[in-house]
């Protein structure tokens, strides 16, 4: 199993559209084909207008899969479309757990 941590940095101020935009465009398609979402979450403290959301998956052979089913999707291509004006920037890194970690993850 791994999670993949992606966040997202915003234009100063535009988290909020961010979130609402995803909310209505993004959040059904993502859950559908991507599945497991382990969380989402906006920075209040720290560096700021950051969104953090996590996902597992079996494996990178699991996440390509479905990252790549995602890419082909013509509603998360529209939705993209709308979204990337409002990011300055993109990371993205693959979380492993530790060995005495036993998540107890829900099948999507």
């Amino acid at each position: 199993m791994i999670v993949e941590e992606r966040t997202y940095t915003t234009h100063p101020g535009q988290w909020r559209k961010y979130l609402a935009l995803y909310e209505a465009e993004g959040l059904a398609i993502q859950r559908r084909i991507l599945g497991r979402m382990v969380g989402y979450y906006h920075t209040d403290i720290g560096e700021l207008n950051q969104i953090v959301h996590l996902w597992a998956y079996q494996d990178m052979n699991e996440r390509a899969e479905r990252r790549a089913r995602l890419m082909e999707d013509p509603g998360f291509l529209a939705y993209v479309a709308r979204m990337l004006p409002l990011l300055q920037g993109q990371s993205s890194r693959i979380l492993h757990p530790a060995a005495f970690f036993q998540p107890q993850w829900i099948e999507p």
